[in-house]
């Protein structure tokens, strides 16, 4: 079976507060980008293999764990498991999340296991905090650590959206996490409340709070983003922690 993970995108990133569990309490609404994809092919094999282009390795990749989650579970037999990365990784935009809920899907649909999605969601969660997004793949308000998800009525069909990432650039999660100033220390309006406004005021009132740690690190990220703004992005944002950036341009 083939498929092509897609990434996605932050619009608006809110981080709450830390949890007592060492995760972090976030707002933000994802929404699917199909501009950037993998390639995921899952076949039938004598014994499990992982074959993976340069930048992925079998022994931290999620499809694995996505795998091994799975045939625990419903005792699934041997597969290959062939990915080709072309999304950006250490971007921001859920690369790995996307192949490892694709993985669940495609096991789903090559086995019959006859899951449903809230279903492939709860195994989704176990491997990653966006990883449950990508399930549904459609714009999706997350809270908790982003794994709680409602849907959402986005309209943007007047507006192109263009993503980017900085040569060179792999912004470290951990790292942003460890200087993030946790929204209940600012004075902004919520993220629900921001994203009612017309586009055309969310540069006022739409922010990303990993920016403000993460642009004094790599002023790459900032300089893209004013860039987009430059060259007439109605708006523009970091997604995730970095180091992507995305620019809504009006058709």
């Amino acid at each position: 079976m083939l498929v092509y993970p897609n990434v996605k995108i932050n619009l608006g990133l809110s981080v709450l507060r830390r949890r007592p569990d060492g995760y972090h309490d976030i707002e933000t609404l994802f929404v699917p980008y199909f501009g950037m994809t993998d390639e995921l092919e899952i076949v039938p094999a004598d014994e499990f293999r992982f074959v993976g282009s340069d930048n992925v390795t079998w022994d931290d990749d999620l499809t694995v764990r996505a795998y091994q989650l799975m045939q625990a579970d419903f005792d699934l037999p041997p597969v290959e498991i062939r990915l080709t990365k072309r999304s950006a990784v250490g971007a921001g935009l859920g690369g790995g999340s996307a192949d490892a809920a694709f993985a669940l899907m495609a096991l789903t649909e090559m086995f019959h296991l006859g899951l449903e999605d809230w279903q492939l969601a709860d195994y989704a969660a176990c491997l990653g905090s966006d990883c449950p997004f990508f399930i549904y793949n459609r714009p999706m308000f997350g809270t908790g650590r982003g794994d709680v998800l409602e849907d959402y009525d986005l309209h943007l069909a007047d507006y192109e959206i263009r993503v980017e990432v900085p040569r060179g650039v792999h912004v470290s999660t951990s790292e942003a996490y460890s200087r993030v100033i946790p929204r209940d220390r600012l004075a902004r309006p919520s993220l629900r409340e921001a994203l009612r406004y017309p586009v055309e005021m969310w540069p006022e009132v739409l922010f990303n709070d990993f920016e403000s740690s993460v642009f004094p690190l790599y002023p790459a990220v900032e300089a893209l983003k004013r860039r987009f703004y430059d060259e007439g992005a109605v708006y523009a944002s970091m997604s995730g922690s970095g180091s992507a950036v995305f620019g809504l341009f009006r058709k």
